[in-house]
């Protein structure tokens, strides 16, 4: 109709930076976000994908995905950035790329906006229930600012039910001032699920970054006894960047009576991952504390039973489809991996999982963010 002007799309700003290099949880969720948001649909936002780093760019792959972003990066140290917004609360965002409505930061820390309304995200709280697992920065910035962070952001995403429960009881956030917006299913895991034909793969794997809350201690132990009593037990296959203490546990898996059985493969690519799932018995998961899990939802979706441990929201996503072993327990977590080992009762496990993940997409991910999006906004007009 002549004379009607549109009403203006939202401008989100979402900040990219944990998604440039090697992807773990919280980049893959950024990047599959994004990519959510940009796609067309009634009510899609103006999508500003901002990146700060001396060194790392935004691959190629990745800009595909992101078709219909605005792509800002800042050739800037991301040290001595984080250093300010963390410290000084500035500088502004819109001073490296612009104005914006929303400002969604992937941490509990603020990305600092002059005018934008500011959205940040809880997974875990694990940097204050277990500060000396935690990174430096984790210890010096996110234990001692986040109470005030979650206090001045407009809105709190939580990445599960257990995320906003921490949000309020821990951090005294108002129920009304948190959406949850659980994370989705990636697309390949169709394919990897029709390739398996319901047929229980040949390793054991275990996907995650080698730090301490990993637990990773726990598994070797359960998978060293499991080979003591079954010496025919499939090779455990360990895919994830070193950290803090991995050394020892890559001098044990060297050395027997696991040296030849257990097999450190560092960062893997995408489709090293995919070929590792479609190779799957089981993934393991003997986190002592979890955000998400998403190689656990990732496990489900290929049809691949995951053994976790009781915490955070990993019992509630796994459900029917997988194991449940105690902390500390190493026989349970023995006669887990044991039962991993009967052919028959993977593959009803994993057909139950390929199930429980459709429910799980990041298209339901991107419109519970908008959602929260629009709260923020909303709120930041009542604060004016």
């Amino acid at each position: 109709m002549r004379g009607v002007v549109p009403f203006p799309r939202v401008r989100v700003l979402v900040d990219y930076r944990p998604a440039l290099r090697a992807r773990t949880g919280i980049g893959e969720y950024v990047h599959h976000l994004a990519a959510e948001l940009v796609r067309p649909h009634a009510g899609a936002p103006d999508v500003t994908v901002f990146a700060a780093s001396w060194r790392d760019r935004i691959t190629d792959d990745a800009r595909a995905a992101l078709t219909g972003a605005r792509i800002v990066e800042r050739p800037l140290p991301v040290g001595a950035l984080r250093w300010c917004w963390h410290h000084l609360g500035g500088p502004p965002v819109e001073w490296l790329a612009g104005p914006h409505d929303v400002v969604h930061s992937p941490t509990p820390l603020l990305v600092p906006a002059a005018r934008a309304a500011q959205v940040v995200t809880i997974f875990d709280l694990h940097f204050l229930t277990a500060p000396e697992q935690a990174t430096d920065v984790a210890q010096r910035d996110f234990a001692t600012r986040v109470r005030d962070h979650v206090r001045r952001a407009d809105h709190v995403v939580a990445g599960s039910t257990h995320a906003a429960a921490l949000a309020t009881t821990t951090l005294g956030v108002p129920r009304e001032r948190v959406t949850v917006t659980p994370l989705g299913a990636p697309a390949w895991a169709t394919d990897v699920a029709r390739q398996r034909a319901g047929q229980p793969g040949r390793i054991l794997l275990f996907v995650g970054t080698l730090e301490p809350r990993k637990n990773l201690g726990l598994l070797l132990d359960a998978y060293e006894r499991l080979r003591e009593r079954r010496p025919d037990a499939p090779a455990l296959v360990v895919a994830g960047g070193p950290g803090p203490g991995s050394e020892a546990w890559a001098a044990r898996a060297a050395r027997a009576p696991l040296a030849g059985h257990v097999r450190l493969l560092g960062y893997v690519s995408d489709e090293t991952r995919r070929a590792l799932f479609a190779d799957a018995r089981a993934l393991l998961l003997p986190s002592l504390d979890e955000g998400f899990g998403l190689p656990v939802l990732e496990a489900m979706a290929c049809g691949v039973p995951a053994v976790v441990s009781p915490v955070g929201p990993m019992p509630e996503l796994v459900g029917d489809a997988g194991l449940v072993a105690p902390l500390g327990d190493v026989e349970a977590w023995t006669a887990a991996l044991e039962a991993c080992l009967d052919d028959t009762r993977v593959s009803a496990l994993g057909a139950r999982g390929t199930i429980r993940a459709a429910d799980y997409t990041w298209s339901a991910t991107a419109s519970a963010t908008l959602r929260a999006y629009g709260a923020a906004i909303a709120a930041r007009a009542e604060r004016r």
